[in-house]
């Protein structure tokens, strides 16, 4: 028997409504709808971001990156009811792991001597893009902390940190940076 291949279309989003992974249909206007915008967006970028990187350090970190921003995806697709449906979550364990990437990229990584104008090359470029959309899905991911929606707060921080460690793999991506005069 052959299985009949699924279409992209299902047209159930026809009525401007879309389902969470827990099922719930919402309006694609909604918080939480938003949000996932921003995930796949910053999932996007980074995409680009890391086809354009000339170290492989900072592709294999990009493409970390790109893992666990599906597991922020799916828990903000998910209600606080069915969080048991997901098999990873946000968690101190991911928190600190992003932390001690951080770190040792800070380390190894030169402080510049003013602020930055991005742009130096492509992947610097397109690392603060995504840097900037990944600020943008902070600040959505808080909302919905502070509407009841989301309840793991390590959420917030571990996009608060992201932020930080792309404007370092930015930087590191960097011959020379480009400072403002």
């Amino acid at each position: 028997m052959t299985r009949k291949k699924p279409s992209i279309t299902t047209k159930a989003g026809d009525r401007g409504t879309t389902r969470l992974f827990s099922g719930e249909e919402v309006p694609k206007h909604a918080s939480r709808v938003e949000a996932l915008g921003a995930v796949d967006e910053t999932v996007s970028i980074l995409g680009v971001a890391r086809a354009a990187a000339q170290r492989i350090e900072t592709r294999d970190a990009i493409r970390q990156v790109q893992k666990d921003l599906f597991a922020v995806g799916s828990e903000i697709a998910t209600s606080l009811e069915a969080l048991d449906l997901l098999s990873r979550r946000v968690d101190d364990a991911m928190l600190a792991a992003l932390d001690a990437r951080r770190d040792a990229l800070e380390a190894a990584t030169p402080w510049p001597q003013g602020f930055i104008v991005p742009g130096a090359n492509p992947a610097s470029a397109h690392l603060d893009h995504a840097r900037s959309v990944a600020r943008r899905l902070e600040r959505r991911v808080a909302r919905l902390v502070d509407e009841g929606l989301v309840a793991n707060r390590t959420l917030v921080v571990w996009l608060n940190r992201l932020s930080d460690f792309l404007w370092l793999l930015a930087r590191s991506e960097e011959e020379r940076p480009d400072l403002l005069d």
